[in-house]
């Protein structure tokens, strides 16, 4: 599995701009981008999940949830249930 990290507030673009530009790509359709943000409201949910973002998760982040978020990732992508 490949992370990458965008900064949201990034001076060239923002991440709803590079989730957009990533969809884009043919190697972009099938990547599972997260939004990391201090936004929560429906709204905003909403906004993230227009742009292309898979999932969309509120700082702070519990590390619990987000290892559990990367490990059914994982267990989808190699095709076995995810578990504990």
């Amino acid at each position: 599995m490949r992370l990458a990290e965008w900064r949201a507030q990034s001076e060239r673009m923002s991440s709803s701009g590079a989730s957009r530009r990533i969809r884009r790509e043919p190697w972009g359709q099938q990547a599972y981008l997260i939004a990391l943000t201090g936004w929560g409201q429906e709204e905003d949910v909403r906004r993230t999940q227009e742009a292309g973002f898979n999932h969309h998760l509120v700082k702070p982040v519990d590390p619990a949830a987000l290892r559990d978020l990367l490990a059914s990732l994982a267990a989808d992508r190699e095709g076995r249930p995810p578990g504990p």
